[in-house]
């Protein structure tokens, strides 16, 4: 699952606003002075509103890793059934990334203009009519299509979920949510394979309205679309975020939200909630002049800012969108997004080739050691390669003969992604401990290169277990890699265009994924090297750009 603009924050200055602010929600005492959002916020306390707010995350992410992962656990089960080639496998797992493109900057003005709560609800009520299609689809086009249009979708809830959690969090937290967001989208990933195991073992195979065919792989999606329809119908009665509110002008909702927050957490009466009034943070031209602040007795202003609001055209807000967008195109952020942008689409082109290619890439050597039992045999990776382009041509050349049995994988396929994913898991456990031990920075960038020697690594794998612990190690460094930079980037961007640079970082990100899973086949064609050059490649550059990165302020990552 942002990037915002170079606000350096001294921190000492960060600390003593922090420390100060915990200390007036601890003693409950009322503060007339006006307060900026991060004071605002640690004053409503953390509790059971953040706790459910995490619960809720739980469906949502899980959501966002079903939409870009599912294909690639489909494509050795389903190739006779949709008559797949090696190309239009690398396709499918490429689609979704393709929608996730279209859809990057548009999801992202909405998020900043329209709100995150909006864009959480729709965007994921609709990836799951989209998912709910593709499992009923009967063709390879029919299935790209729908995973196009789920890309599309849940493009915009996935980027805007990190700046919604982030943004109902105060400094002290952040960093830690983000960690905890990782470790649940590890475990959705660890959930996928167990799915998989049980759904494709079973025999699950009818006609639906008489002319549909349903197969385990479908039910296996049908599944899978349970998540994102979950996660659109309790984010409807959660609210929206008060950092965003505060930056449209609607203070008077957004202190409302805030006590809301502090009445769930504490238990105690909203009236209590020690701030009393919030900053402008975009003050109006008069607010310029001299009245920069709001306050609950401020009604006329409060009356008017709606009725402003309202009354603008679809051009104004165009502009009005246009204008908060500006920023982005000069110095000096400009040069930082470039950079971002850059190890985003690096680090994702790597990640997710090897990453969406293991389950075929298992597949293939749990059905290779099984033809091969009795005999002297060596599995290394070019081998396995060998094996399943093989088998992948003679699936479309000789059809009848090659899909006459229904298709069945070894158990050892689902336990080697199990594996793969807990790794990920313990990976994340352990992250936040060597974040603080050796710096954020320090982190992305050893570990973006481990990552690059690992993915060359895999050309030279001799065995199974060989291939398990390679993939293993690259997979959970990237996963915590990918989260380091996610970190960095909320702390280098303003409020205003958090959203969009997030939306237009995991655009680029995506873009890599789309490259990685479209060139990946094609080199595999070639060769048995070039696939792991390019991946060690991409990793090795995106280590050589974060060592050159600007060091974002420690709030972000740890």
């Amino acid at each position: 699952m942002a990037e915002k603009s170079a606000a350096k924050v001294n921190r000492e200055k960060a600390k003593d606003g922090n420390s100060s602010s915990t200390a007036v929600a601890s003693s409950g005492s009322h503060d007339d002075a006006p307060a900026d959002f991060d004071k605002a916020i640690v004053a409503s306390g953390f509790g059971r509103f953040n706790l459910i707010l995490l619960l809720v995350t739980v469906p949502a992410t899980c959501a966002n890793v079903f939409e870009s992962t599912t294909m690639s656990y489909i494509l050795p089960i389903a190739e006779c059934d949709l008559h797949l080639t090696l190309t239009d496998k690398g396709v499918l797992n490429a689609c979704a990334y393709a929608g996730m493109i279209i859809s990057a900057i548009p999801w992202g003005y909405l998020a900043d203009t329209k709100g995150r709560r909006k864009v959480l609800v729709y965007g994921y009520l609709l990836t799951c009519i989209c998912v709910l299609g593709s499992a009923l689809s009967q063709s390879f086009i029919m299935l790209a299509t729908f995973k196009i249009f789920g890309g599309l979708m849940v493009n915009g809830p996935s980027a805007v979920l990190f700046t919604y959690l982030t943004e109902m969090h105060g400094p002290k937290y952040r960093p830690s949510v983000l960690m905890v967001v990782g470790m649940i989208t590890s475990t959705s990933t660890l959930l996928l394979p167990m799915l998989a195991w049980d759904i494709f073992s079973r025999p699950w195979d009818f006609l639906l309205f008489g002319s549909l065919d349903v197969h385990s792989w479908q039910i296996f999606l049908f599944v899978c679309a349970l998540p994102s329809l979950v996660s659109g119908l309790v984010l409807y009665f959660m609210p929206e975020s008060p950092r965003f509110l505060m930056s449209q002008c609607r203070n008077k909702e957004a202190l409302e939200i805030l006590k809301m927050i502090y009445h769930v957490n504490t238990g105690k009466p909203k009236d209590t909630y020690p701030i009393k009034s919030l900053i402008l943070e975009v003050p109006s031209r008069d607010a310029q002049k001299g009245e920069a602040i709001y306050t609950i007795e401020n009604k006329s202003e409060d009356k008017a800012e709606p009725a402003k609001r309202q009354s603008r055209t679809l051009m104004e807000s165009l502009r009005a969108g246009m204008q908060q967008m500006k920023p982005m195109f000069h110095k000096p952020l400009l040069g930082l997004a470039l950079h971002c942008y850059t190890m985003q689409f690096c680090i994702l082109l790597g990640m997710n080739t090897i990453r969406l290619w293991l389950p075929q890439l298992f597949a293939s050597m749990a059905e290779y050691e099984a033809e091969h039992a009795n005999e002297d045999y060596s599995a290394t990776m070019c081998t396995i390669l060998e094996y399943s382009v093989n088998k992948t041509a003679e699936t479309l050349t000789n059809h009848e003969n090659a899909c006459a049995v229904p298709k069945t994988i070894s158990m050892d396929m689902y336990i080697n992604n199990i594996i793969v994913s807990f790794c990920g898991l313990v990976g994340y456990s352990f992250a936040g401990a060597i974040i603080r031990l050796i710096g954020a920075k320090r982190l992305l960038t050893y570990g973006l290169l481990v990552s690059g020697v690992l993915g060359i690594a895999l050309y030279w794998s001799i065995n199974s277990l060989t291939t398990i612990i390679i993939s293993s190690v690259f997979v959970t460094v990237s996963d915590v890699a990918i989260s380091s930079l996610i970190g960095a980037v909320v702390a280098l961007f303003p409020i205003q265009l958090r959203s969009l640079v997030v939306a237009i970082a995991m655009m680029f990100g995506r873009l890599g994924a789309l490259s990685g899973n479209l060139l990946f086949p094609v080199f595999v064609q070639i060769g048995c090297m070039p696939p792991f050059v390019m991946v060690a490649s991409v990793m090795l550059l995106a280590a050589v750009l974060s060592y050159f990165m600007p060091n974002p302020k420690r709030a972000a990552f740890t």
